[in-house]
């Protein structure tokens, strides 16, 4: 019953927005077929880490992003907060999320040399919000997410179809573990690496994550007063 609900809430959208969303599929596979999923960088070298979150409210999306040095301090941050104009549909969040993403990073003086996203990488069935970003700024993306769906979970594997396409991170003891795919310019052994090696405790995520997303609280309490 649920799931018919769920469907018919989904056409609904669909007619409402005049969406294809077929086309939107074949997109996403077209796009993925451009992915490098091996390390382009020497991630040893790395000193600046970019990481980026997304808040929604008052059918608005918050997109914020910071990039932080070695020590963990900010040295450069921005925002955007701009009116959702794509609905919340299972497997299309990059055409949700996307144009902010890349609007918030334009803003930036200082580049990162890799970002980590909320959402999945590789892992998604066809393109996820890491890798369509990815490939947007041309950048090493590390998709950082909760969940994944048809996927099988081995020991610390992630696969779809026998094949390898990220890694369970079990960072802090008593939660939920995160699932850690690359999006794009990165292989997965350094993306589930570098997450595991910035994970600070008490913290459950990557530290340069959980700075953007105590960033966008900060910002969300300025917008929201406006």
């Amino acid at each position: 019953m649920e799931e018919n609900i769920v469907s018919e809430k989904i056409k609904e959208l669909i007619k409402k927005y005049n969406l294809d969303l077929e086309k939107l599929k074949q997109e996403q596979i077209k796009l993925a077929k451009g992915l490098e999923i091996n390390d382009k960088i020497d991630f040893k070298l790395a000193d600046r880490f970019g990481a980026i979150d997304n808040t929604f409210f008052n059918n608005r999306l918050l997109c914020c992003i910071i990039v932080c040095n070695k020590e963990y301090e900010i040295i450069d941050r921005a925002y955007v907060y701009e009116k959702v104009k794509f609905p919340y549909i299972p497997g299309f969040r990059n055409y949700r999320e996307l144009v902010p993403m890349i609007n918030v990073f334009e803003k930036l003086n200082e580049k990162p040399d890799f970002i980590f996203v909320p959402g999945q990488g590789i892992a998604h069935q066809r393109l996820g919000l890491a890798s369509h970003f990815g490939i947007s700024i041309n950048l090493p993306t590390i998709g950082v997410s909760n969940s994944v769906v048809e996927c099988n979970i081995d020991g610390e594997d992630i696969l779809r179809n026998g094949k390898r396409i990220g890694k369970v991170l079990l960072s802090k003891e008593g939660s939920n573990p995160l699932f850690i795919s690359p999006g794009h310019l990165i292989s997965i052994n350094t993306a589930y690496e570098l997450s595991k090696k910035m994970v600070v405790p008490p913290h459950k995520r990557p530290e340069p994550l959980h700075i953007a997303s105590k960033y966008s609280k900060e910002v969300r309490k300025e917008v929201v007063s406006e």
